[in-house]
């Protein structure tokens, strides 16, 4: 009974494979549609942050407000996120002069300083208890914080791997963590969290791969298309996959 009712009150997506396509298309748009932004319409990365931060706002106050999931509300904030990580991350690791490393060092305290602040001030990180106004402010401030380390992850690997080895080795981490969940006790909220991110430069590197010039080893198709194609799939998945609200794996996770 107790279950039945989170679910109803859950504002959030079952994970299934269809969230994770879902969630690597929504990265891969944040990339491509945040360079978009920054590059091809020369606005940088300081004023293509503020642009993108305010339809996330937007979006994360109507889906804090709501009452129910509404599968496209819920993925807006995520592209939102997505978006806005991408010209942050860009801002902090060339901006600000600190690189790679010095920007997900950062970003990486801050997605380490909100899990913790989540747990003592609800008690659980667990996504299954995303019920309330202030597990879900939580929620929406780590998944910003980690989509923009995942940003930085990506750029920094693919400086050593090129667009297509990032690909690669994203795919082949978020495997090991899939054998890590099917064969193994480790805490899925902890497995979930770092796919979570982990999606995020997988999505880093595939936009990049796809929209880079072919000097720098991409595929050097437009933005403006590749991010229309990839909004396209996107939507088109969505409709496809079963969405509605429900528990993430381990429901008897207490982390």
């Amino acid at each position: 009974m107790q279950d039945t009712l989170k679910s109803a009150l859950s504002k959030v997506p079952e994970v299934t494979l269809g969230f994770w396509i879902i969630k690597i298309l929504a990265t891969t748009l944040g990339e491509t549609g945040g360079d978009m932004l920054s590059m091809s319409m020369n606005l940088g990365y300081a004023l293509s942050t503020i642009i993108l931060f305010v339809p996330f706002l937007v979006l994360v106050i109507a889906q804090v407000k709501v009452k129910r999931f509404h599968a496209f509300l819920y993925w807006g904030v995520i592209v939102g996120t997505t978006l806005a990580g991408t010209t942050m991350a860009d801002f902090a690791d060339r901006s600000l002069g600190i690189g790679y490393p010095g920007g997900t060092a950062i970003l990486f305290s801050l997605v380490v300083a909100s899990l913790i602040a989540w747990k003592l001030s609800v008690g659980t990180v667990s996504v299954n208890n995303i019920t309330t106004p202030k597990a879900e402010i939580f929620y929406w401030i780590t998944i910003l914080f980690s989509n923009t380390l995942g940003t930085a992850l990506g750029d920094w690997t693919s400086e050593g791997t090129g667009f297509a080895g990032g690909v690669g080795l994203f795919f082949l981490l978020l495997a090991v963590v899939a054998a890590l969940y099917f064969f193994t006790r480790i805490s899925r909220t902890v497995l979930f969290w770092v796919a979570f991110i982990l999606t995020r430069p997988l999505g880093a590197s595939l936009g990049d791969l796809l929209t880079k010039p072919y000097v720098d080893h991409g595929l050097n198709l437009s933005r403006y298309t590749s991010s229309a194609v990839i909004a396209v799939l996107m939507i088109a998945c969505i409709m496809l996959f079963p969405q509605k609200a429900g528990e993430h794996p381990g429901s008897t996770d207490r982390l």
